[in-house]
């Protein structure tokens, strides 16, 4: 069996992933222009881009920040950068997990040896992720650590997709869900809710036992809500939709961590650990992908049916102590200021109600959530 080394933090550091859709200036549809961008930039530069499964999507990473602040600030040289870039290529980006019209089976998969044996394990499962999502990463001090966090924050990932969710489209249909990105992700063998570990032997078993037995290819391609990340130490919360703003990107970032502080400083002060079935779990994981922020969700503790802006108030107040310290109180008190606005689902099918156009629909919001502004008004 491989040893898999877990790299231990004694800080909760922070590293927020962004996948963000790549489309044309004009006709706002996905393009598959992942080379045409990354040759656009200097050399030292290529490696804070990364490109996804289909050409259409480009991931930007943070470097090891310590606050949300740090987040914010390396997040928008980077955005605004890769801005300046899609301005001479006539290209935008798309802050949503899923395109409103664009066919999945007209993308173009990233010629990579990696991405082509995927394809081949996965067939049209793979081909069918044209999507994008928010994935945050915490350090915590073990692999142990790093595996009781993922037990106990499951019952909280519900919540997370319920303000995140930004996904109602599919091939230019209404799909009537908030998150259609969260179905599609479920139809991976190695996605969604995930399975009972109880230590990170257990874990090191698992994967093994998989890479072994040929059902996965490598680590990497273990897709759950949340997992153990043992190249960087962190507990990864990957169950986001990517929200249509940086603001929001950066709250539930902010409850991301303050959440895993939490649940860690619990398991060391000996907390109980109340148990919360998996099937709550997923009872309402489907209903914040069916509503977004208009869920009515379980409380795992009173059984009690509530809304996301009231569970949503009670975790920030909850939190708050948390947020002074780790310096994000305004972030996270965002949090219910989306928890009680429409989601970006809601306001997606606003606006193509209003403008009659899924292009223009696309085109307003591309536009609302460039950070280049500067930029913008240069070119008008």
């Amino acid at each position: 069996m491989t040893k898999i080394e877990f790299r231990s933090n004694h800080y909760p550091t922070l590293g927020v992933e962004l996948e963000l859709g790549l489309i044309d200036s004009k006709t706002m549809e996905l393009a598959s222009a992942i080379h045409r961008v990354l040759d656009q930039l200097p050399e030292d530069q290529r490696e804070l881009y990364k490109p996804e499964l289909m050409q259409c999507c480009l991931e930007i990473n943070t470097g090891i920040c310590h606050t949300v602040a740090e987040a914010e600030e390396d997040l928008t040289k980077r955005v605004k950068q890769i801005e300046g870039v899609l301005d001479k290529l006539d290209l935008r980006l798309w802050w949503g997990a899923t395109h409103p019209f664009s066919k999945w089976s007209e993308q173009k998969v990233t010629p990579n040896q990696r991405y082509l044996d995927l394809l081949e394990l996965l067939q049209e499962m793979a081909r069918r992720l044209v999507t994008q999502g928010l994935h945050v990463h915490v350090g915590v001090e073990s692999g142990d650590k790093a595996v009781m966090i993922c037990d106990r924050i499951m019952q909280y990932l519900p919540l997370l997709l319920a303000l995140s969710s930004s996904s109602p489209f599919w091939e230019a249909r209404d799909t009537g869900l908030a998150s259609h990105r969260t179905k599609i992700m479920e139809g991976l063998p190695t996605a969604g809710i995930p399975t009972l570990m109880r230590n990170w032997s257990e874990y090191v078993w698992i994967v093994n036992h998989m890479v072994d037995t040929g059902f996965i290819n490598t680590i990497r391609e273990i897709w759950w809500d949340v997992r153990p990340h043992h190249n960087f130490g962190t507990v990864e919360v990957r169950v986001c939709d990517m929200p249509g703003s940086l603001e929001d990107v950066l709250a539930l970032t902010a409850m991301t961590q303050c959440l895993i502080v939490h649940l860690s400083r619990e398991i060391d002060e000996g907390a109980y650990q109340h148990d919360c079935h998996p099937m709550m779990v997923r009872q309402n994981k489907w209903r914040a992908a069916r509503f977004g922020t208009a869920a009515r969700l379980v409380n795992s503790f009173t059984f009690d049916v509530e809304t996301v802006p009231q569970m949503t108030q009670r975790l920030v107040t909850t939190l708050a102590p948390l947020a002074k310290r780790l310096q994000c109180t305004d972030y996270l008190e965002h949090c219910n200021v989306i928890a009680n606005r429409p989601s970006w689902a809601s306001q997606q099918r606003t606006l193509l109600q209003k403008t009659g156009s899924a292009a223009e629909m696309v085109r307003i919001l591309s536009e609302g959530s460039r950070l280049s502004k500067a930029a913008d008004s240069a070119q008008n």
